[in-house]
């Protein structure tokens, strides 16, 4: 039996739209084992998700053997799934790298971490969520004529930092998320992104924590997300005006994050639950059983 143990993702990180993410100590856990044909998906988690042919985690798996040339045998998962679903922690990346490493080790394909990276950001189509997930920590991808290019920060003081991860009851698809953003932006509004998410690359690494308030600033997809996510803006300044360093939206959302030195409680609407989370610094890893 293999054991495949994944990190939630939040990507973006305010400027760092389809390119930053970072990975948090909140895990699915996958089991899978060869059966004589068919499969059988257990859920051990809380969520409800698909038990048939339709799982993401299986059709990635699948997909794979059919990239190998090999013939999928029968299997039998056990899912036990704690990252939110549809919140913009990156549940389904979660579901692609887990499958990915999967079908790595049962195949012996053998096919390198960065092979594996590759096929993972052609799947989601972007890589701030895989990235992370397969490497832990802070990490910047960016795809140049379908080949991805990436590099995890070296972050010293990472762990000095506290992540308060707010998530909301309701959820918000990423296609509805993206379906906001414009065709089109301005010279003013690439420039102030650029700028910001050198900032936050800068401010990360040689720990000015002092820069993060203006690094984690966006004008390309937090100010239309946000029209879809209430209370947002509010519970923005409420984070900054206990002390947070910076705030972010995750994702595509709805899920909200400030980063603080402390564990500081803030006021939230109703139906809004907060969790702090550490940085994951490993990223998925595979285990025989």
């Amino acid at each position: 039996m293999i054991k495949v143990t994944t990190p939630a993702t939040s990507a973006n990180l305010g400027p760092g739209f389809d390119c930053m993410g970072m990975a948090f100590c909140l895990y699915n856990t996958l089991q899978v084992e060869e059966i004589a044909q068919g499969v059988k998906i257990d859920n051990w988690g809380d969520q409800t998700i698909p038990q048939d042919e339709s799982n993401l985690i299986y059709v990635t798996i699948k997909n794979f053997y059919e990239r190998i040339g090999k013939k999928l045998p029968g299997l039998h998962f056990v899912q036990d799934d704690h990252i939110p679903m549809i919140r913009g922690l990156g549940s389904s990346a979660a579901c692609i790298v887990s499958g990915l490493l999967a079908a790595n080790a049962l195949s012996g394909a053998e096919m390198t971490r960065d092979e594996l990276l590759q096929i993972a950001a052609e799947i989601e189509g972007h890589p701030d969520n895989a990235v992370p997930a397969f490497l832990g920590g802070i990490a910047v991808g960016a795809m140049q004529n379908e080949k991805l290019y990436f590099a995890k920060l070296n972050v010293a003081r990472l762990c000095e930092l506290k992540f308060c991860v707010m998530v909301p009851a309701f959820t918000l698809a990423t296609e509805r998320a993206r379906q906001v953003l414009p065709e089109k932006y301005t010279r003013v509004d690439a420039i102030f992104n650029i700028s910001r998410a050198a900032l936050l690359t800068a401010a990360l690494t040689n720990g000015d924590f002092d820069l993060m308030k203006a690094a984690f600033d966006d004008k390309i997809h937090q100010p239309y997300r946000g029209k879809l996510i209430p209370c947002m803006e509010s519970i923005f300044k409420e984070a900054l005006s206990h002390g947070a360093l910076g705030v972010f939206l995750s994702g595509a959302g709805p899920t909200l994050v400030a980063v603080t030195l402390s564990e500081t409680r803030f006021s939230l609407p109703t139906g809004w639950t907060q969790v702090y989370l550490k940085p994951d610094m490993r990223g998925a890893r595979v285990e025989f059983c």
